[in-house]
């Protein structure tokens, strides 16, 4: 396996409220056991991002719960560092997105001590003395690729890009293929968009 020195660092903003950034986030998983990638994680916030747009009623109440996970890791990351944010994320994301679990402080003290950091940590959910640090860590990240987007955001060697938005998580040589071609089109000059509308919903298996 190559050292860590010598992986590519893959930056990757993800806000843990999101499906298709957790699916993206486990294929990101299944591509460095087979490219010398390291990933490198950061916060976002889809919460910071819909501020002052008009939203149906529900999502804006998801929006509104969404501020205490993200609270919760800029809380562990400046405790920490960054290095811990990578396995807080595989926690709770299990959490919300496999066990479905209420975004409560008892289901972010239990991510937090499965990976073993402060529980107590979860009080940051209800804080909003992390919101400065929050907006600014979501800000690099949203700077690269504009407004116009959502989470996740990666960044690999001065590319920048939105998502891939994909359902299941390619594993294999099919996280490999996936990559490949995602690296070439992003480091197109000129290039922006390849879409279709979503006809499933996130699997997770």
């Amino acid at each position: 396996m190559p050292s860590e020195e010598s992986r590519t660092p893959v930056d990757f903003w993800f806000d843990p409220l999101c499906p298709w950034a957790w699916i993206t986030s486990r294929w990101i998983h299944e591509v460095a056991k087979l490219r010398p990638i390291e990933p490198r994680w950061h916060v976002m916030s889809l919460s910071v991002l819909n501020e002052g747009r008009d939203l149906p009623e529900k999502y804006r109440d998801l929006m509104d719960v969404g501020w205490g996970p993200v609270r919760v890791c800029i809380a562990a990351e400046q405790k920490y560092g960054p290095e811990v944010l990578g396995r807080l994320y595989t926690e709770l994301g299990t959490r919300f997105h496999h066990e479905k679990l209420p975004k409560t402080k008892e289901t972010f003290a239990a991510a937090l001590e499965a990976a073993g950091l402060d529980p107590a940590l979860a009080e940051a959910a209800d804080s909003t003395a992390y919101d400065e640090a929050l907006r600014a860590s979501h800000k690099v990240g949203i700077d690269k690729v504009g407004q116009e987007v959502g989470t996740p955001v990666i960044e690999v060697e001065g590319s920048a890009f939105f998502g891939p938005v994909v359902t299941p998580i390619p594993r294999g040589e099919a996280a490999v293929k996936l990559w490949d071609g995602v690296l070439a089109v992003a480091s197109t000059d000129g290039f922006y968009e390849l879409k279709r509308t979503r006809d499933r919903e996130p699997i997770f298996d």
